[in-house]
């Protein structure tokens, strides 16, 4: 598959070298260019590419703090699945009004990005996990990870991405009901198996 990274970060980072090593076609880029990814790229075999070239794979992820989804080309990802696996934290993002009366952040990011098919995945999850703790499916105390989308067929080739990743996908509804996997709920930072997930996504209170 053909999938672009937007952030180098921790997230960014650690799923561009794990698709890489699965075999995906990889293009990452940040803030500071091409040249700036130079070095990961001879260590990995992931393509450095600008924004919009990011931006026109199959998949884009946006691993980048919240507050810089304003600063993307939103043209560029209409049409796009678009994997979100950002947090909204007001004392790094600033407050974002609309988030903080009540909207979930990736029904935000669908909308900073309209046109988009947004997949809410990786926010629950610390960056060292994702990287070193996958195991094959049906391997007993297998994490699981919460998928929240509106586009069904987007959150099937996401899941499936998760699944080869290591870890088992669980549906956690709509964008809208994505705020039972941000900070403070059950499943955030939990690793937790399947059935923990669907318990701790239930339990979650707003």
């Amino acid at each position: 598959m053909k999938i672009g990274i937007i952030g180098s970060g921790n997230i960014g980072g650690t799923l561009a070298r794990r698709l890489r090593q699965l075999g995906h076609d990889l293009t990452l880029a940040n803030s500071r260019g091409p040249r700036s990814l130079a070095e990961f790229a001879r260590e990995t075999g992931v393509a450095p590419g600008t924004v919009a070239e990011a931006a026109d794979n199959d998949v884009v992820v946006i691993a980048i703090p919240l507050r810089a989804v304003r600063d993307l080309p939103a043209e560029a990802f209409a049409g796009r699945i678009v994997v979100d696996p950002n947090n909204y934290y007001p004392r790094r993002d600033g407050h974002i009004t609309d988030i903080d009366d009540g909207k979930t952040s990736a029904r935000w990011v669908s909308e900073q990005l309209p046109g988009s098919r947004v997949v809410k995945v990786f926010n629950s999850i610390y960056a060292s996990h994702l990287g070193r703790n996958g195991l094959p499916p049906g391997t007993a105390g297998r994490i699981a990870l919460p998928v929240a989308a509106d586009d069904a067929d987007a959150k099937r080739v996401v899941s499936g991405l998760v699944d080869e990743l290591g870890f088992d996908p669980v549906d956690a509804g709509s964008l809208d009901e994505s705020w039972r996997q941000e900070p403070g709920t059950p499943v955030y930072g939990a690793d937790l198996d399947a059935a923990g997930v669907e318990r701790g996504l239930a339990d979650a209170e707003r």
